[in-house]
């Protein structure tokens, strides 16, 4: 049975080299202020050596969900800070993701005044949104981002993480995969600029870069991490020509930085094409901090790809959701339970925190 994913990895003072992947759950409120129900779901998974939470707003124009977390305000702030505690009273460390959503937004889930902000003005046209009370919703056509608001949203995502680090978490994670604003910015099908943040795959990776110092620069490069899908096939965006190249130059940019660690996230599972090999090996040369492997793993895979050094943690999603001692579980060989697909999205308790635990012996 597997061995190393159960050791501790000492580089990040981790218990174990499991991650709780980031999964949208949509439990805060409809103002986007974390509960204490969340509190529970985090610390029931706490068996994880490293959890990284739900993508969480750091700016109003961020907030495309219904009912995702914020941490733009400082009551936001506040009602985070049980969620860290509750996870460390079992000895795991907990990063706070930052996702700011760019065009994949809808007004009807963000506050009062907030604008939905995009690379360039081009709408994600197969994407639909759900907002409370009125189902699936086409997005409308994104604001071209000024250069003013670059910089304004570069500084709110220092604020976020000032903030992240003063409600107890371990660190953030840049989320610049799956199609949010820090990807629509790398990828070429989303950023049609011709300033300085546009065109060439380094202006395409200025955005990402320059928020990965900025936010290094506030809380350290030894509490900032970033998350990245090359080929991911995801709101509207896919692979593209030259990513190769791109995403190198991307790894290695954020190697010097200091970065802690590097999520790189394959969507095979989700039924894109696979994270191509040479992908994959070129970030593992170029960033030499920590690497998270993620999607579609189960424990055999997970301890196959760690023998064979393909990354040094591996993240799981989907089996958390159902099994909050997921690790317990696989440590043991353990069935797992089926989650229940209905509530991954919806209010309350159900389908949430009441999935059963092991028995004791």
């Amino acid at each position: 049975m597997s061995k190393i994913l159960f050791e501790p990895y000492d580089r990040m003072n981790l218990k174990n080299r499991v991650v709780m992947a980031p999964m949208t759950r949509s439990r805060a409120t409809a103002d986007h202020i974390p509960t204490p129900l969340m509190a529970e779901y985090y610390g029931q998974r706490s068996g994880a050596g490293l959890i990284i939470t739900e993508g969480t707003a750091p700016s109003p124009n961020g907030a495309g969900y219904p009912r995702i977390p914020g941490i733009y305000t400082p009551e936001q702030m506040e009602a985070w800070k049980p969620i860290p505690e509750a996870v460390h009273k079992n000895g795991a460390k907990i990063f706070l993701q930052l996702m700011h959503t760019g065009r994949i937004s809808h007004p009807g889930n963000m506050p009062e005044g907030s604008r939905v902000l995009a690379p360039s003005a081009i709408v994600a046209q197969t994407t639909k949104m759900y907002v409370d009370g009125k189902g699936e919703q086409p997005l409308p056509t994104p604001s071209a981002m000024t250069g003013e608001d670059i910089r304004n949203t570069i500084a709110e995502y220092v604020q976020a993480s000032e903030w992240a680090v003063e409600a107890g978490f371990d660190g953030v994670e840049l989320h610049a995969a799956n199609g949010y604003l820090i990807e629509q910015f790398l990828n070429p099908g989303s950023n049609q600029r011709t300033d300085a943040y546009g065109g060439s795959p380094a202006n395409r990776n200025r955005f990402a870069l320059e928020v990965a110092e900025a936010v290094c620069s506030a809380i350290g490069g030894d509490r900032t991490g970033i998350r990245l899908s090359p080929n991911g096939v995801f709101n509207d965006l896919s692979g593209f020509d030259g990513q190769h190249e791109q995403f190198d130059v991307l790894a290695w940019n954020m190697d010097t930085l200091g970065l802690t660690y590097l999520h790189l996230v394959n969507h095979e599972a989700m039924g894109a094409a696979p994270l191509p090999d040479e992908i994959r090996r070129s970030i593992r040369d170029r960033f030499t901090g920590t690497l998270i492997l993620s999607g579609g793993y189960d424990a055999e895979k997970a301890e196959r790809h760690l023998s064979a050094g393909f990354g040094n943690l591996v993240a799981f999603g989907r089996p958390f959701i159902a099994n909050p001692d997921l690790v317990a579980r696989m440590k043991h060989g353990e069935p797992l339970n089926d989650p229940d697909f209905d509530t991954f999205y919806t209010p309350g308790a159900k389908g949430y925190t009441d999935y059963p635990k092991l028995q004791k012996a």
